[in-house]
């Protein structure tokens, strides 16, 4: 059944005529015609008695016309239940992002925010794989890259510098008797990521000697930090560890920005606007340890 002709059918039992009922769905006299004659072939039946003095239901047209109130009624009674959902601040948010930007940046912040909005929820996932907000598998994403390529509303808030991190005792202990590029150095390594792989011979330390194989980034902190070689780290790891430090004659990667994305359609749900504004506000008041040096 066409949905649309219901409507156009109760539009005109209540005012009588075409060109009435028209006036009363915002749409034409001919769109109303075509609604109606094909709902009667639809059901098989006539249901309107055309007149001089405009359209009377038939005896059919009568028997449907409670069926179609009452259906009317619940599609009303379902869109002013969905329509209070979104004015409402409570409810479930999804929001995923990478463990370590979770664990050590939005730990604080989420932890605020649910004091402040006792009724909204948070599900946070946590993964270095990108969980896809077009296909609605979460609703905000805080993420670090140079660009956005899906089709979602997107805030931009500031550079995330990536930065060569060893700890104070290493740089002291290895970097003045290194020779050449780097060779006597040792890298920790995350295995075959070719961006990475890049990085280190971009570096002054192409002949650095790549140890281990970590995929966590995580764990390549806590390494560096242990004083087992050096690693690309996001520069907000020294304000958290001051034992770290940005290897002398290193310039931080600037390619990638941290972003809060969420699905366009969610833009005007009040949960998620609030959660989204203050998220935005606490980090971007975080920005000079974010940004690091």
């Amino acid at each position: 059944m066409d949905w649309k002709a219901l409507p156009a059918f109760l539009a005109v039992a209540r005012q009588g005529s075409l060109r009435a009922g028209a006036e009363q769905v915002g749409g034409t006299h001919a769109t109303v015609r075509r609604q109606v004659e094909a709902l009667e072939a639809g059901l098989g039946v006539q249901l309107f008695r055309r007149s001089a003095e405009g359209l009377s239901l038939t005896a059919a047209g009568r028997t449907l016309l409670p069926q179609a109130l009452e259906a009317e009624a619940a599609l009303l009674k379902g869109f002013n239940a969905v329509q209070g959902l979104d004015r409402e601040a409570a409810g479930r948010i999804r929001v995923s992002a990478d463990p370590m930007t979770a664990h050590f940046l939005l730990a604080p912040v989420l932890a605020e925010f649910s004091r402040l909005y006792p009724e909204i929820d948070i599900d946070l996932t946590l993964s270095y794989s990108v969980e896809s907000i077009e296909k609605l598998e979460t609703d905000v994403s805080v993420r670090h890259m140079g660009r956005v390529d899906e089709d979602v509303v997107g805030r931009k808030l500031f550079p995330l510098p990536i930065g060569i991190y060893a700890s104070r005792s290493y740089v002291d202990r290895n970097l003045e008797r290194a020779g050449p590029r780097g060779a006597g150095l040792e890298w920790i390594g995350y295995g075959p990521v070719p961006e990475l792989e890049a990085l280190i011979r971009r570096s002054p330390f192409p002949d650095a000697r790549v140890r281990h194989t970590v995929a966590d980034p995580e764990m390549h902190m806590h390494l560096a930090r242990a004083g087992a070689g050096m690693s690309f780290l996001a520069s907000w790891v020294a304000s958290v560890f001051p034992e770290l430090q940005r290897v002398p004659g290193t310039v931080p990667d600037e390619t990638r920005s941290t972003w809060v994305l969420l699905h366009q359609d969610l833009r005007r749900v009040r949960r998620v606007r609030l959660f989204v504004d203050y998220l935005c506000a606490a980090l971007l008041e975080r920005r000079a340890e974010v940004v690091g040096g």
